[in-house]
């Protein structure tokens, strides 16, 4: 006798699937442009949270997250910018400047200009 019926691990094992199949379908429809401002956003907003412009600085900043943050930002930024257009890159970079003088201003001990965080993508930032 075989039992044909599904277990509870089988049926969620099958949802899954064809959730992960249908996010890679959503995935190619998006694109490149949105995909790249998107990481960026993330990053820009993450970055903003850990120099302490969110609403609890004082459990929130991290400045030595980021750094790094800020510093991948700026080098998405500078790798993505010849192509995507210059509206989102333009207003990427402003966000990203915002963010490397709010680090500046939030160090005990401020970084020498053109060492801050993601400066060496961007260049000196005062």
């Amino acid at each position: 006798m075989s039992d044909n019926t599904s277990t509870p691990a089988s049926s969620a094992d099958s949802a899954e699937g064809i959730d992960a199949s249908q996010a890679t379908r959503d995935i190619a429809d998006v694109a490149a442009v949105e995909v790249i401002t998107t990481a960026a956003v993330h990053l820009l907003s993450a970055a903003a949270v850990k120099v302490g412009l969110a609403d609890d600085p004082e459990s929130q900043t991290d400045l030595d997250e980021a750094r790094k943050l800020i510093t991948a930002l700026a080098g998405l930024i500078t790798a993505a910018a010849p192509d995507i257009s210059d509206m989102h890159a333009r207003s990427l970079r402003d966000g990203l400047r915002s963010v490397q003088l709010a680090f500046r201003e939030a160090s005990p001990i401020p970084d020498a200009i053109g060492q801050g965080p993601g400066e060496k993508f961007t260049g000196p930032v005062n």
